[in-house]
């Protein structure tokens, strides 16, 4: 059975293994199974997307990604393991292995210590009871083992390696101080003695008591009069007994000196002096319309370099002279100004010097007192300059008690003397207020001629005032015919019609710019037409009757334009000065859209042009900047009357005019009305 079931056992085992083929498998010919097929296994994301659009800024449109991230992040874990042959691994086990040098050393010495305090009372103890129990050889055996014992595992402990100091293992201490208790201290004075004085007062006591505060001024005028003149009298006995015969010497020679100074300037500038009296541009002929500007001299004074030309004004009377203000238009750096006078007989120094405390802002000259020069200061004062006086202080001067202005003074002129034949001029300024000055006897007088109260700027004030604000006035100027009439250009940008019968509302308004006007002024020839200039970089010309209330045209220079003049030749020519250096020069009668001429007068780029004005007789105009020159340019002969034999009176002036104006306005209007 067995062998027979060894047998059967070892069959089985034996037994090949034979394959079972389904039913349904396939039957491949032998060149169909030796055909190789390749598969290559790619890291691309089956999940990845394939339609990612994108704006393209550079081609400005939306365009589809070329490049699409295949990467798949299952899991990441930052660790803090380094290398251990790196330098900050080799730093950390040189720190590690020091510390643990130090802790071993000082671990061993105590350890050795104790060990052999213990020796010693171990020998103590066994000696005693050796010598009464053992004998001596035996004690010894004893004492050698437990030397022995006691000093070998002292150095085992010593030697074992200390954990690892945890750098994350730290803790905060804090202490609170103890608060200082409060203290109070006081003291109560007495209260002041109080007394109830009561009195009646009617008007024959009022009247008197202002009688006698009348009279006490009078006596202290007196006084600081009959002072003052004596001091003078003794410094001017003191002086005359010293200088008497230099004062004669110099009285004597200074006409003399004066010619012979303008004689020298004249024989130094000769080529200049031909130029201003005979030389005419031939090139003009050549030239349909442009023109140009020839530069004659130039103005300046040593010690007002660093101030800005504020102002310029010819004298009607003598033609070659003209008067310089200089101050600052930096409100943060203010200095002194000075009020200069030059004529063109001799540019090399100025004929007549006034140092002024504050900046001089703006200056106007009488036309027919030519020796009286009105100026109007930053701090707010205006003062009047007598030109034949010694002295150079002013003859009258605002101050606060006298109604200055309380902001800077941008434009002063002379009017017509008043009823009583006092002299008077006007001023506007930065507070809002036009203000008429007289000259009565000794003394300044002022009259609040209107407000410019900004429109819908009534805010309630406490306990139900109503107050109201008031714009800045840059420039203004009076009708050359009716003088009751003027305009004001605020720094608002608008353009106000007002009267000086009425003080409380404006004629009319005009939106003239969106920025600060610099410059208004009538013509000369059209009593309608006005011109306005702004730093918004625009010149206007506008026909105050003109119902829309909108400017017959405009100018756009490029620049902030500072100030604009129109020409005493022609109705319909005009020159302007911008920021960047360029005086530019328009005839509307000539070309109704470009300049005539624009050219650069200054050297410098940075160098701003702030003043233009045309001299009344010559072909000459006057520009200053603000670094303290004055240039003098001659105009050519495109630039001014092209027949000078042939005079054009008022009346062509107003048709030249006029034909140009008709031309701008619309028919639709004038049907309308």
């Amino acid at each position: 059975m067995t062998e027979v079931g060894d047998q059967v056992h070892g069959e089985e085992w034996m037994q090949t293994k034979t394959l079972i083929k389904p039913d349904d498998q396939l039957e491949l010919t032998e060149a169909e199974m030796k055909e190789e097929f390749t598969r290559i296994l790619t890291a691309n994301n089956p999940h990845a997307p394939k339609n990612i659009v994108r704006y393209n800024f550079k081609e400005k449109c939306f365009k589809q990604t070329s490049h699409v991230d295949q990467l798949a992040i299952h899991f990441s874990l930052d660790g803090n393991m380094i290398h251990k042959d790196s330098d900050e691994a080799r730093r950390q086990q040189s720190k590690q292995g020091a510390s643990e040098d130090r802790h071993s050393v000082s671990k061993h010495s105590a350890i050795s210590e104790q060990a052999i305090s213990e020796v010693d009372e171990e020998k103590k103890e066994d000696g005693e009871e050796g010598e009464a129990e053992k004998p001596e050889g035996e004690a010894e055996e004893a004492g050698e083992k437990q030397e022995e014992e006691g000093t070998t595992p002292a150095p085992g402990k010593g030697s074992e390696t200390g954990k690892l100091t945890n750098q994350f293992n730290f803790s905060e201490r804090a202490s609170q101080t103890y608060n200082n208790p409060y203290r109070e201290r006081g003291t109560a004075t007495e209260p002041p003695p109080r007394a109830n004085f009561s009195a009646t007062a009617n008007q024959w006591e009022i009247y008197d008591a202002y009688i006698e505060d009348l009279e006490r001024q009078e006596k202290a005028k007196e006084k600081k009069q009959s002072s003052l003149s004596k001091k003078d009298d003794d410094k001017n006995k003191k002086k005359v007994t010293a200088l008497e015969t230099q004062s004669d010497d110099i009285s004597r020679i200074s006409k003399a000196s004066k010619i012979v100074e303008r004689m020298v300037n004249q024989n130094t500038y000769d080529d200049i002096a031909q130029d201003f009296k005979y030389w005419e541009d031939v090139s003009d002929e050549y030239r349909d319309q442009d023109g140009t500007l020839l530069p004659l001299w130039k103005f300046s004074y040593d010690k007002a370099k660093r101030l800005a030309v504020t102002s310029l004004c010819w004298n009607p009377k003598y033609k070659d002279l003209f008067a310089v203000g200089h101050g600052s238009y930096d409100f943060v750096k203010q200095s002194p100004g000075k009020l200069l006078l030059y004529t063109l007989k001799n540019p090399s120094f100025p004929e007549c010097i006034y140092d002024t405390e504050s900046g001089v802002m703006c200056l106007d000259i009488h036309p027919e007192h030519p020796y009286l020069v009105a100026v109007g200061f930053y701090d707010g004062s205006v003062a009047v300059f007598n030109l034949t006086n010694d002295s150079t202080k002013p003859m009258y001067q605002s101050t606060a008690k006298s109604g200055k202005h309380t902001d800077p003074v941008w434009q002063i002129c002379w009017q017509k003397d008043d009823l009583d034949n006092n002299l008077n001029f006007f001023s506007i300024s930065s507070d809002g207020r036009v203000v008429q000055w007289t000259l009565v006897k000794n003394e300044l007088t002022y009259t609040d001629v209107i407000e410019l109260k900004l429109e819908d700027s009534i805010q309630e004030g406490p306990e139900g005032t109503q107050i109201t604000t008031l714009s800045c006035g840059t420039c203004f100027d009076f009708h050359k015919k009716t003088d009751y009439q003027f305009l004001v250009g605020t720094e608002e940008g608008k353009i106000h019609k007002c009267s000086k019968a009425y003080s409380s509302q404006f004629l009319d308004t005009f939106d003239a710019h969106h920025m600060a006007v610099y410059r208004v002024q009538w013509n000369y020839f059209h009593p309608n037409v006005f011109l306005s200039c702004s730093a918004d970089w625009s010149v206007k010309i506008w026909d105050h009757t003109y119902p829309k209330k909108e400017p017959m045209f405009t100018f756009d220079l490029g620049n902030s334009v500072g100030d604009v003049a129109w020409a005493p030749y022609s109705s319909t020519t005009f020159a302007a000065v911008t920021a960047d250096g360029k005086v530019h020069v328009y005839d509307l009668s000539v070309n109704k859209y470009e300049p005539i001429c624009e050219q650069a007068v200054v050297q410098k780029k940075k160098t701003k042009l702030t003043h233009i004005v045309f001299n009344p007789d010559h072909p000459i105009i006057l520009v200053g900047d603000d670094r303290g020159y004055v240039t003098s340019m001659k105009l050519s002969p495109n630039l001014r009357k092209k027949n000078p034999k042939k005079k054009e009176g008022l009346e062509e002036q107003i048709a030249k005019m006029n034909k140009l104006l008709d031309l701008v306005r619309e028919p639709i209007d004038s049907n309308k009305k």
